[in-house]
């Protein structure tokens, strides 16, 4: 059996289950711990599972939240040229909302030094990647901050951002679909979310092919809220055509 193969016989087991183990995974696909381990690392920096002690469990079952540290991990290069994309959305001069993310906190560390920009946000990797840029008006709003994210949560987020008016935001999200939505594992970050979209003159998502097609715990907004939505070349076409028929224009990075 090759690699591609055992990863899928290994998913479909977790998916099933709720959880896998190193040792029986191990004896039913006749090899060692050690390729089993190997496989399971594999997934998780694919976002397709969470490594536990002793095996793993499918994060889109279990809800599962990934940390911030963790999350920049998966799907590094496809973050990276979703980031690049979306500068061709920016505004020659404005002011751009940016929510809290892995993709975005890249997206912003990528802000061009050649227009002077106001940056709004609630996350604090986004804070920290602006803090000493000259041609950046940074504006961080306050609240309760999330350890998980390290996004400023709560209704003193949400009236810091009843107060300004942006003419783009850049929303990421956990999960995307027709049905759905955008969604997200925590309800005070989707309160926020819809704070963001609400203060902006147009609403950029920024996601990964893994997120199209997914629901998660906590609804941020319908599709029809949505201007834009990058993704990466990753997604899969029929899900894409589905989307663009809710609404929003696709571009794939």
């Amino acid at each position: 059996m090759y690699a591609p193969e055992r990863h899928q016989a290994i998913l479909e087991r977790a998916r099933a289950a709720g959880r896998v183990e190193v040792t029986a995974l191990a004896e039913a696909l006749d090899v060692t711990p050690e390729t089993i381990r190997r496989d399971l690392t594999a997934l998780e920096r694919h976002g397709l599972v969470r490594r536990v002690h002793g095996g793993a469990i499918p994060v889109e079952r279990l809800g599962a939240e990934l940390a911030v540290g963790e999350r920049q991990e998966v799907f590094s290069a496809e973050k990276e040229r979703i980031a690049k994309t979306a500068l061709a959305e920016l505004p020659e001069g404005g002011t751009v909302l940016v929510d809290a993310g892995t993709t975005t906190a890249r997206f912003a560390e990528l802000l061009p030094a050649d227009r002077d920009l106001v940056v709004v946000t609630h996350g604090l990797q986004i804070a920290q990647a602006l803090a000493t840029r000259s041609n950046v008006t940074l504006h961080l709003v306050g609240g309760q901050v999330r350890g998980r994210t390290l996004a400023a949560v709560g209704a003193w987020a949400e009236r810091a951002l009843a107060e300004v008016f942006a003419d783009v935001c850049f929303l990421g999200t956990n999960g995307l679909s027709v049905e759905r939505g955008l969604t997200t594992p925590d309800l005070a970050e989707a309160g926020v979310k819809r704070a963001l979209m609400r203060a902006a003159r147009r609403t950029v998502v920024l996601a990964d092919h893994s997120k199209l097609g997914r629901d998660d715990f906590a609804h941020v907004a319908d599709l029809e809220g949505v201007d834009t939505v990058i993704t990466d070349s990753g997604a899969d076409p029929d899900v894409v055509a589905d989307v663009e028929a809710a609404g929003p224009r696709v571009v794939r990075a």
